[in-house]
C-alpha cells in the first residue's frame, strides 16, 4: 500500500486518513470512525488503516511528501521502485560514514552507560534538511502530553545560545564541517543591528522579540574556538569577521545589562551573561587583530577589562543575612538591577520570579543565587579556587543542590517555578523547578577546572544515568518521591523537553575535556588577561545607557557617546572649564578620555554636550563624583534588620 501525501492534502488508498483527531479516534473507539478531505489550522497527524487479510500480513507503507499531491505522489513511487531494502541500506551507510569520520571522544571501546555516539546522532538530527546549519533546540515540546495546537514553537526553534552550545559538542568530537554549516547559517541569520533573535524558525524569521546578551557573545566565541579546533579554511576567519565585528558592536553599544537572562526571564547584571560577553569581546579583539583592524582589537580589550573590573560591583554582595547563615564572606548572586536609588544598594532591590504565584513573585536580589556564577570560572574571568567563587559554590550547594538515586543535580535557582506541580502535574505557568542533568555537567566542568578529575567523572556517570533507556537526556529530572501513576520517578526525566540538544553537547565537551585534562571551550584570552597577567582597568565609563554615579581616585572618566560630541565639562563646579572633542573608535562608539586620575576624593566631575552634527547643546548637566568605592555589594549594617525581613 502506498500512502502520498503533502503538508495539507492526503489520499486514501486503503483504509481511512485522518487529521490530528486521528488518535483521538482510535483512543476512543478502538476503531477509525472519522474521515476528513482537508486537515487545516492545527497540527497533523496521518492515521491509516491496513487491511492485513487482504494483504496476508505482507505490506509496504511508501510514504512521500511534496508541495502538491503529484509531486508527493511521484516521491513515493519513486521511493517504492527503489525499495525497502536500499532504502534501509542507504540511511544505515549514512551514518556510519558520518560517526566513524568524527575523532574519538575515548579511545577503546566505549564503556557501558557511555552516551558519545548517541549525543552525536542526538544533534545531527536536530539540524534541518532545508536550512543546513539550522539546529533546533529540541524536536520536543515540554510537557506536549498537555498542549493543544496553540503551542506553535515548543523547542523546535532556533535559539542561537542553544544552537552554538551544540556546534561546541560537535566541535569537541571533530565534526568540523558540520560546525562550518552552523557558522553560515548564523552569519545568513544575524539582524542587521549585530544580534540575533530571542528565537526563530529555521527559515530566520523571529518567533519571540527577547534580547539575550549571550546569544550575541556565544557566535563570537564559536567562531574562535572553531579557529583553535582548526575547523576554518584558509579563507573562513576573514570569511566571519564581518559577522563577528557586528556582533561586537551591538556588544558594545548596548551591554553588558541584558534585557533577559540565559533562562529567558529577567534583565540585569548576570554571571553568565556578562561572563560570556566580556570574554566575546576579548575574543573579538584577537579577530580584529587577524583582520588588521589594531585600533578596533584596542578597543575591544579596554571595554572588556572595564567590564571585567565592575563584575563585583555589579554582583558581588556581602554583609547579609545569607552569609551569617552560610558562614561565608560573600557570593555572586544570581541577578543585580542596573539601577539604584540614592543610598540603596542594588541587591535591596527587588526582583521579579517568573513562573510562580503573583504573593510569590519577588525577591531581594541577595536571596537569589544560581549555578550561573561558576561561568566566571567557565570563561576564565576568576579562578576555580578564588574565594569568591568558593563562598558562591557553598551557597549554591545549600541551597540548589538535590542528590537522587541516579546522582546529583542542581536547580536553576532558588524559588524556581519551571517545572511539574507538587502532585506531579504538569507545568502550566507556574510549578516547581527540577534538577537539570545540563548543570551537572557544568558542575563537573567546574571540578575540573578546580583539579578535582575525580569528582568531574562521577558527575559525568550522574549525567549518563539521568538518560532514559533510549540514552535521551532531558531538560529536567523528577527530584521527589515517585509518583508512579504519573511515570516520575526519582533522578530519572521529568516530563519536559527530552532530548534536550544543549544537555547532550555539555556531555560531548565534558568527554572531550575529561580525555583532555582541561576545559575544551576555556577562552585562553581571558585566562591570560586576566589570571595571569591580572590585567585591571585604569578607567570607567559612563554612557547614557549606562550612567556611572561614582569613580574611585585614580581612575580616568572614559565618555562613550553615539554620535559625535564635545564634551564641556568641569572638576571645579564651572569655576574653570575645558572641552574634550570625541573621537570615532568604531563599532558606532565615540569616546573620549577625561584625565581624572589625578582628582582628590570629593571632587565632583560636570559636564555637558554640543552635538555638532545637530547643532545644538544637550541642555542638561551630568555629574560623576570622586570617592572611594565603597562596593555596592555590602549591605550596610542599618539595612541588614530590613533585608532579613524582607528577602
Amino acid at each position: 500500500m502506498a500512502l502520498a501525501c503533502s503538508a495539507a492534502w492526503a489520499t486514501r488508498s486503503v483504509g481511512y486518513v485522518g487529521s490530528s483527531d486521528g488518535w483521538q479516534d482510535l483512543k476512543a473507539h478502538k476503531q477509525m470512525t472519522w474521515e476528513y478531505t482537508r486537515a487545516e489550522n492545527g497540527n497533523v497527524a496521518l492515521t491509516a488503516e491496513i487491511d492485513l487479510l487482504k494483504s496476508q500480513g505482507d505490506f509496504v507503507v511508501a510514504l512521500g511528501f511534496g508541495n502538491n499531491p503529484k509531486e508527493a505522489a511521484r516521491n513515493a513511487i519513486a521511493s517504492l521502485h527503489d525499495g525497502f531494502k536500499k532504502a534501509k541500506q542507504d540511511y544505515i551507510a549514512g551514518w556510519q560514514e558520518w560517526t566513524k569520520t568524527r575523532a574519538s571522544l575515548k579511545p577503546g571501546e566505549a564503556a557501558p552507560g557511555d552516551l558519545t555516539q548517541k549525543s552525536l546522532v542526538v544533534l545531527r538530527t536536530h539540524e534541518s534538511k532545508t536550512a543546513p546549519g539550522g539546529l533546533i533546540a529540541s524536536l520536543a515540546i515540554p510537557w506536549g502530553f498537555s498542549k493543544g495546537d496553540n503551542d506553535l514553537g515548543g523547542y523546535h526553534l532556533v535559539w542561537s545560545r542553544d544552537m552554538v552550545e551544540a556546534a561546541g559538542g560537535l566541535l569537541a568530537a571533530g565534526a568540523h564541517e558540520d560546525v562550518r554549516r552552523v557558522l553560515a547559517y548564523l552569519q545568513a541569520t544575524q539582524r542587521p543591528d549585530g544580534h540575533w533573535s530571542q528565537n526563530m524558525w529555521l527559515d530566520g524569521s523571529p518567533y519571540w522579540d527577547g534580547i539575550q546578551m549571550d546569544e550575541t557573545a556565544l557566535p563570537i566565541l564559536l567562531v574562535d574556538l572553531a579557529r583553535r579546533e582548526k575547523a576554518l579554511a584558509g579563507g573562513d576567519v576573514a570569511r566571519f569577521w564581518p559577522m563577528v565585528r557586528k556582533a561586537a558592536g551591538y556588544l558594545v553599544r548596548n551591554g553588558p545589562v541584558s534585557p533577559q537572562d540565559r533562562w529567558e526571564e529577567d534583565p540585569g547584571y548576570t554571571p553568565f551573561t556578562v561572563a560570556a560577553e566580556i570574554a566575546a569581546l576579548l575574543a573579538a579583539g584577537e579577530l580584529a587583530e587577524l583582520n588588521h583592524e589594531a585600533s578596533i582589537a584596542t578597543y575591544l580589550r579596554e571595554i572588556a577589562d572595564v567590564w571585567n573590573t565592575s563584575i563585583d560591583r555589579w554582583m558581588y554582595v556581602s554583609g547579609t543575612d545569607w552569609c551569617r547563615k552560610f558562614n561565608v564572606e560573600g557570593y555572586y548572586v544570581r541577578i543585580a538591577s542596573k539601577e539604584t536609588g540614592a543610598g540603596v544598594s542594588r541587591f535591596q532591590n527587588n526582583v521579579h520570579v517568573k513562573n510562580v504565584s503573583a504573593a510569590e513573585d519577588t525577591r531581594r536580589a541577595s536571596h537569589l543565587i544560581s549555578p550561573d556564577a561558576l561561568a566566571l570560572v567557565r570563561f576564565g574571568l576568576r579562578s576555580a579556587d578564588d574565594p569568591r567563587i568558593l563562598d558562591t559554590a557553598k551557597v549554591i550547594d545549600a541551597l540548589l543542590k538535590v542528590e537522587t538515586p541516579s546522582g546529583t543535580a542542581w536547580h536553576r535557582y532558588n524559588d524556581d517555578g519551571y517545572g511539574e506541580h507538587e502532585d506531579g502535574s504538569p507545568f502550566d505557568g507556574t510549578g516547581i523547578g527540577r534538577g537539570w542533568p545540563l548543570l551537572t555537567g557544568e558542575r563537573a566542568h567546574y571540578e575540573l577546572a578546580a583539579g578535582r578529575a575525580e569528582r568531574a567523572k562521577r558527575l559525568l556517570a550522574a549525567l549518563e544515568s539521568f538518560a532514559n533507556e533510549g540514552g535521551l537526556i532531558s531538560e529536567q529530572v523528577w527530584d521527589s518521591p515517585d509518583i508512579p501513576e504519573r511515570e516520575l520517578h526519582f533522578g530519572r526525566p521529568s516530563g519536559s523537553a527530552m532530548p534536550l540538544v544543549w544537555a547532550h553537547a555539555e556531555y560531548l565537551k565534558l568527554r572531550r575535556s575529561l580525555r583532555d585534562s582541561r576545559l575544551f571551550d576555556l577562552p585562553p584570552q581571558t585566562v591570560q588577561r586576566y589570571l595571569k597577567e591580572k590585567t585591571v582597568s585604569p578607567r570607567l565609563t559612563w554612557r547614557f545607557n549606562h550612567k556611572l554615579r561614582s569613580l574611585p581616585p585614580g581612575k580616568i572618566l572614559r565618555i562613550e557617546l553615539m554620535a559625535p560630541a564635545v564634551i564641556h565639562w568641569t572638576a571645579d563646579d564651572w569655576k574653570t572649564c575645558q572641552d574634550l572633542k570625541t573621537h570615532d573608535a568604531g563599532l558606532g562608539i565615540h569616546m573620549a578620555d577625561l584625565p581624572t586620575q589625578s582628582l582628590p576624593e570629593g571632587s565632583q566631575i560636570k559636564f555637558t554636550f554640543y552635538w555638532p552634527d545637530a547643532g545644538h547643546w544637550e541642555g542638561k548637566d551630568f555629574m560623576v563624583r570622586i570617592a572611594a568605592w565603597r562596593r555596592e555589594g555590602t549591605v550596610s549594617a542599618e539595612s541588614r534588620e530590613t533585608n532579613g525581613k524582607q528577602g
